[in-house]
Protein backbone atom coordinates (compact mmCIF):
# COMPACT_ATOMS: atom_id res chain seq x y z
CA UNK A 1 0.00 0.00 0.00
CA UNK A 2 1.48 3.20 -1.24
CA UNK A 3 1.27 6.65 1.04
CA UNK A 4 -1.42 8.10 -1.17
CA UNK A 5 -3.78 5.12 -0.62
CA UNK A 6 -3.52 4.92 2.69
CA UNK A 7 -4.30 8.82 3.39
CA UNK A 8 -7.28 7.98 0.81
CA UNK A 9 -8.44 5.28 3.37
CA UNK A 10 -7.67 6.99 6.29
CA UNK A 11 -9.41 9.99 5.12
CA UNK A 12 -12.52 8.17 4.13
CA UNK A 13 -12.50 5.90 7.38
CA UNK A 14 -12.45 9.56 9.35
CA UNK A 15 -15.23 11.13 7.54
CA UNK A 16 -17.18 8.01 7.28
CA UNK A 17 -17.20 7.35 10.83
CA UNK A 18 -18.33 11.23 11.38
CA UNK A 19 -21.10 11.07 9.25
CA UNK A 20 -22.36 7.87 9.19
CA UNK A 21 -21.59 7.34 5.37
CA UNK A 22 -20.26 3.47 5.27
CA UNK A 23 -17.89 3.28 2.36
CA UNK A 24 -18.76 -0.08 0.25
CA UNK A 25 -15.21 -0.61 -1.64
CA UNK A 26 -12.09 0.61 -1.10
CA UNK A 27 -11.90 4.06 -3.34
CA UNK A 28 -8.65 3.41 -4.77
CA UNK A 29 -10.46 0.34 -6.48
CA UNK A 30 -12.06 0.72 -9.78
CA UNK A 31 -15.14 -0.94 -8.54
CA UNK A 32 -15.31 1.52 -5.43
CA UNK A 33 -19.48 2.92 -4.71
CA UNK A 34 -19.83 5.41 -1.75
CA UNK A 35 -22.55 6.25 -0.01
CA UNK A 36 -23.38 9.58 0.35
CA UNK A 37 -26.03 9.76 1.85
CA UNK A 38 -29.89 9.93 1.22
CA UNK A 39 -30.80 11.64 -2.26
CA UNK A 40 -32.99 13.68 -0.93
CA UNK A 41 -30.18 16.02 0.69
CA UNK A 42 -29.41 17.05 -2.76
CA UNK A 43 -32.68 18.48 -3.65
CA UNK A 44 -31.32 22.06 -4.11
CA UNK A 45 -29.38 23.38 -7.24
CA UNK A 46 -25.89 23.42 -6.44
CA UNK A 47 -22.31 21.22 -5.97
CA UNK A 48 -21.66 19.21 -2.88
CA UNK A 49 -18.43 19.37 -2.08
CA UNK A 50 -18.59 16.56 1.05
CA UNK A 51 -17.24 14.14 -0.68
CA UNK A 52 -14.55 15.57 -2.33
CA UNK A 53 -11.32 13.87 -0.93
CA UNK A 54 -13.17 10.56 -1.24
CA UNK A 55 -13.39 11.74 -5.37
CA UNK A 56 -16.46 13.16 -6.62
CA UNK A 57 -19.01 15.77 -6.14
CA UNK A 58 -22.41 15.87 -6.16
CA UNK A 59 -24.07 18.05 -8.23
CA UNK A 60 -28.04 19.03 -8.80
CA UNK A 61 -28.67 20.98 -11.91
CA UNK A 62 -33.20 21.04 -12.52
CA UNK A 63 -34.19 17.62 -12.46
CA UNK A 64 -30.41 16.04 -13.05
CA UNK A 65 -28.31 14.65 -9.99
CA UNK A 66 -25.12 13.34 -10.88
CA UNK A 67 -21.52 13.12 -9.42
CA UNK A 68 -18.19 14.24 -11.15
CA UNK A 69 -14.53 13.35 -10.27
CA UNK A 70 -12.84 15.37 -7.59
CA UNK A 71 -9.64 14.83 -9.41
CA UNK A 72 -7.92 17.11 -11.54
CA UNK A 73 -7.04 15.14 -15.13
CA UNK A 74 -3.82 16.64 -15.26
CA UNK A 75 -2.03 15.11 -12.29
CA UNK A 76 -4.82 13.99 -10.12
CA UNK A 77 -4.92 17.03 -7.99
CA UNK A 78 -8.20 17.25 -5.83
CA UNK A 79 -9.84 20.31 -7.33
CA UNK A 80 -11.94 23.20 -5.38
CA UNK A 81 -15.40 24.18 -6.05
CA UNK A 82 -15.70 27.60 -6.90
CA UNK A 83 -18.80 29.32 -6.17
CA UNK A 84 -19.64 30.19 -9.72
CA UNK A 85 -20.21 25.88 -9.88
CA UNK A 86 -16.68 25.55 -12.01
CA UNK A 87 -14.04 23.84 -10.54
CA UNK A 88 -10.31 24.77 -10.25
CA UNK A 89 -6.71 22.95 -10.21
CA UNK A 90 -4.92 25.04 -7.50
CA UNK A 91 -1.73 22.97 -8.13
CA UNK A 92 -1.28 24.08 -12.29
CA UNK A 93 -4.40 26.52 -12.67
CA UNK A 94 -6.41 23.94 -14.56
CA UNK A 95 -10.18 25.28 -14.51
CA UNK A 96 -13.24 22.97 -15.66
CA UNK A 97 -16.76 24.32 -16.73
CA UNK A 98 -20.46 22.94 -14.41
CA UNK A 99 -20.01 19.81 -17.04
CA UNK A 100 -16.82 19.02 -16.28
CA UNK A 101 -15.35 20.17 -19.74
CA UNK A 102 -11.88 21.93 -19.80
CA UNK A 103 -11.68 25.50 -20.17
CA UNK A 104 -8.09 26.08 -18.95
CA UNK A 105 -5.13 23.74 -19.88
CA UNK A 106 -2.80 22.37 -19.11
CA UNK A 107 -5.85 19.43 -18.16
CA UNK A 108 -6.40 18.28 -21.58
CA UNK A 109 -9.26 15.78 -20.17
CA UNK A 110 -12.63 16.52 -19.24
CA UNK A 111 -13.37 15.58 -15.60
CA UNK A 112 -14.98 12.10 -15.12
CA UNK A 113 -19.05 11.92 -14.89
CA UNK A 114 -19.23 8.86 -12.55
CA UNK A 115 -21.95 6.48 -12.47
CA UNK A 116 -24.95 6.98 -9.67
CA UNK A 117 -27.53 4.95 -8.21
CA UNK A 118 -30.36 5.41 -5.51
CA UNK A 119 -30.50 1.93 -3.19
CA UNK A 120 -33.72 1.00 -1.46
CA UNK A 121 -32.69 2.73 1.63
CA UNK A 122 -33.40 5.94 -0.83
CA UNK A 123 -28.96 6.78 -0.59
CA UNK A 124 -27.62 8.31 -3.24
CA UNK A 125 -24.78 5.56 -4.01
CA UNK A 126 -21.05 6.95 -6.15
CA UNK A 127 -19.62 4.46 -8.70
CA UNK A 128 -16.25 5.62 -8.36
Amino acid sequence: MNRRRFLTLTSAATVCTAIGCPLIADPGDSGGILDVGPAAAYARDGVYDAYRSLGCFVIRRGGDLFALSSFCTHRRTQLVAEPNHTFYCKRHGSTFDPNGHVTKAPAKRDLPRLATSVNAAGHLLVHL
